[in-house]
């Protein structure tokens, strides 16, 4: 290996993790960002490197491309799935993320272009000028594609800061109250309109769509609650996932499955569920 190549190997990898979440923005998959920076890595190995003056804004722009192209295809797979969809989980120990779990099923919503133009320029950053030159379009196109992207995930913004800890203890007691069929705890957390999202994705029993209101999602722990006080659920861990206070456990099937809860003026307003093998396998 030449020590141009060992060089180029080397930039790049220390990109990989900025690309990888790039990518995983726009695809809401680990496995497919991971794949796209694949992608992106062979392709850069091909290129003519010296000509290329900032690798970093160079390699985004490929990775926000071949995110577009497999958009093309995700989107039909997505009309296809069963149940409710839900991006794959990241859990990680602080409240880093600025792209929350509801606000990445509200870029979900949004036509390929509207989405890369609002997470170049309103969550990365880049002025207009760079995102019409990843996107090919003129700026004044970029800025009304991110204009209407804007307007349609203004609902998704947190609207209420909760501390982290608290956050954290929330989650915590609703694993305690859920598990044990507590209903009283259990009812003192929700929200009157809190709703329950659950991803099986066809392969582990889940709810085929979400259960809206406080006593649809009471309805739904009172079931669940008697088959945990007979095969059991064992707490693994508490995090944040994308970017929401929840907890990671192991079902009774062996399988791990995430808890996320969004959480608005003390009150749990969303629970989003993972079950969706698939979608775990990163966290093992």
């Amino acid at each position: 290996m030449t020590a141009d190549v060992t060089q180029a190997a080397a930039s790049f990898d220390s990109l990989r993790p900025t690309l990888i979440r790039v990518a995983y923005r726009m695809l809401g998959s680990v496995a497919d960002a991971e794949d796209i920076v694949q992608d992106a890595f062979i392709r850069w190995m091909q290129v003519e490197r010296d000509k290329v003056r900032v690798p970093e804004a160079f390699l985004r722009r490929m990775v926000m491309r071949l995110c577009l192209d497999e958009l093309k295809s995700a989107r039909h797979q997505r009309e296809t799935y069963i149940g409710p969809w839900l991006p794959d989980p990241i859990v990680e120990e602080n409240e880093e993320e600025d792209v929350t779990l509801p606000l990445m099923l509200a870029l979900e919503r949004l036509s390929p272009l509207e989405r890369a133009a609002f997470l170049l320029h309103d969550v990365f950053g880049l002025e207009f000028d760079e995102v019409a030159s990843t996107l090919r379009r003129e700026p004044a196109a970029c800025r009304q594609l991110a204009a209407r992207a804007r307007s349609h995930v203004r609902e998704s913004r947190p609207r209420f800061h909760i501390d982290k800890q608290r956050g954290l203890e929330i989650a915590q007691a609703f694993f305690a109250a859920s598990r044990s069929g507590d209903a009283s705890a259990l009812g003192a957390m929700l929200a009157a309109d809190v709703s329950l999202h659950a991803d099986g994705g066809g392969k582990r029993p889940a709810i085929v769509k979400p259960a809206l209101g406080f006593e649809q999602v009471m309805k739904v722990h009172a079931g669940l609650a008697r088959l945990f006080q007979k095969s059991g659920s064992t707490f693994v861990r508490a995090g944040f996932i994308n970017g929401l206070p929840g907890f990671v456990t192991r079902e009774s099937d062996g399988e791990l499955q995430t808890t996320a809860l969004e959480i608005e003026d003390g009150k749990i307003a969303a629970i989003y569920v993972m079950r969706n093998p698939d979608k775990l396998r990163h966290l093992h």
